[in-house]
Formats: structure tokens, C-alpha cells, sequence
């Protein structure tokens, strides 16, 4: 496996596509929870909803990343998610990089756009996480 970093563009367009991905999950997801909590007016309803749906997204990808490094999106386009020295994430690496990933986001995208400035053109959670996405040559 080659360890050459995935370029900032290809992994933006994978961004986007993943996150066309993961508006599946979330919808599917969305209607099962609304098939089980059929009151959205109840107080407790917004706060649960976004807790839960906060899991989906790390289940779907924390599973990935410790199963071959790759969603659906980098399988598409040919990259991979590993620690720094190349090998795989394993679950608290996982967990660690989208804790950090979804504070990045939250707070205005910081950790996306982070990757302009940055020296080898890494998102944030990757450079505090210890971990890198490279291009996968078959």
C-alpha cells in the first residue's frame, strides 16, 4: 500500500460526496426514529433526535475506519484513512478523529478549513488525531 497523501481537491470532492452518503443514513435513520418516537412537539424530542442522529453518523463512520479505513466515498475515490506510520485506525483512534471532526465543524468548519493552511494540506482532526488520508494505488 502506498502512503502518498491524498491531494486537498480530491479529498473535497469526497467530502461532498460523502456527504451525500450520509443524507442516506440520516434519512433512513430519521424515519425509524420517528417511526418510535411518534410526539416531535414532546421537550425531550429535538435534544434526543440530534443525540441520536450524532451516533448514526459516528457508528457509520467509526465502523468504517476500523474496518479497511474506507466509507463508501473513499472507496469510490480511491483513498484511505490510516495513523500516521500507515497502519489502521483502530476504535479509539476512530473515535478520537470524529469527536475531533465534529467539533472542527461545528465550530464554522474550522477543521475543514484548517486543511488551506496547513503545511501538508491536512484537516484538523487528521493533524490532531494522528492520522492521514492517502491515495490507495491498485
Amino acid at each position: 500500500m502506498s502512503h502518498t497523501p491524498s491531494g486537498f481537491w480530491r479529498r473535497t470532492v469526497c467530502l461532498l460526496y460523502e456527504s451525500f452518503l450520509l443524507l442516506a443514513v440520516i434519512f433512513v435513520a430519521s424515519f425509524i426514529f420517528h417511526l418510535i418516537f411518534r410526539d416531535p412537539n414532546a421537550t425531550y424530542f429535538r435534544p434526543l433526535y440530534q443525540f441520536y442522529l450524532l451516533i448514526v453518523m459516528g457508528y457509520y463512520f467509526i465502523w468504517f475506519w476500523t474496518h479497511g479505513g474506507q466509507t463508501l466515498a473513499l472507496q469510490t475515490w480511491k483513498m484511505r484513512i490510516v495513523t500516521a506510520d500507515g497502519s489502521y485506525l483502530d476504535k479509539r483512534k476512530a473515535v478520537i478523529r470524529y469527536a475531533l471532526a465534529v467539533t472542527g465543524i461545528l465550530f464554522f468548519g474550522i477543521g475543514i478549513f484548517w486543511a488551506l493552511f496547513d503545511r501538508n494540506h491536512q484537516f484538523l482532526h487528521d493533524r490532531l488525531g494522528g492520522t492521514q488520508i492517502i491515495k490507495v494505488e491498485n
